[in-house]
């Protein structure tokens, strides 16, 4: 069975106490608990980890470009928190592991605060982004990794 990793960044360990106006009561292991439900249910084995360590996201996406290129894993649904706005090192990383699918995936409507969440180091990379659904982005970004990249139309024969 092909794997989906779900890969949060810095502070979202703190889900369900942390602003929760803004991000919810939902925690991160309601997170991880749903996305291997429904991971289960599309088909895929979701593994999920959360470091507020830039290096660790580094290191779990160069592991799974390996796992993609040996026909193991379909992709990578990455949060990576206050990362997203600053760093280089994971855009680097998720280009130097292309073809794997990167789906970025935030909480909140990033757009709709401050101005200094409105860019994205990670975006540039990412083959698709899910923004401002709450937690249930996780699964739509699942979701999406499957429809765009197993169940596309535009790769199907006529």
């Amino acid at each position: 069975m092909k794997k989906i990793l779900i890969l949060n960044g810095p502070n979202l360990n703190l889900l369900g106490t942390r602003e929760p106006a803004q991000y919810g009561y939902t925690t991160l292991p309601d997170v991880e608990a749903f996305c291997k439900a429904h991971g289960e249910k599309i088909g895929y084995e979701v593994e999920c980890l959360q470091s507020n360590w830039e290096g660790a996201l580094v290191d779990k996406i160069h592991e799974y470009g390996r796992l993609f290129k040996e026909g193991q894993a379909l992709g990578v649904v990455i949060n990576p928190g206050a990362l997203t706005h600053t760093s280089i090192a994971l855009h680097d990383a998720i280009k130097g592991v292309d073809p794997l699918p990167v789906i970025e995936c935030h909480i909140s409507n990033v757009h709709a605060r401050e101005a200094f969440r409105h860019h994205s180091w990670v975006s540039p990379a990412a083959a698709g982004i899910v923004i401002g659904f709450g937690v249930d982005g996780y699964l739509i970004a699942m979701d999406g990794l499957v429809r765009k990249f197993v169940n596309s139309a535009a790769t199907q024969k006529p």
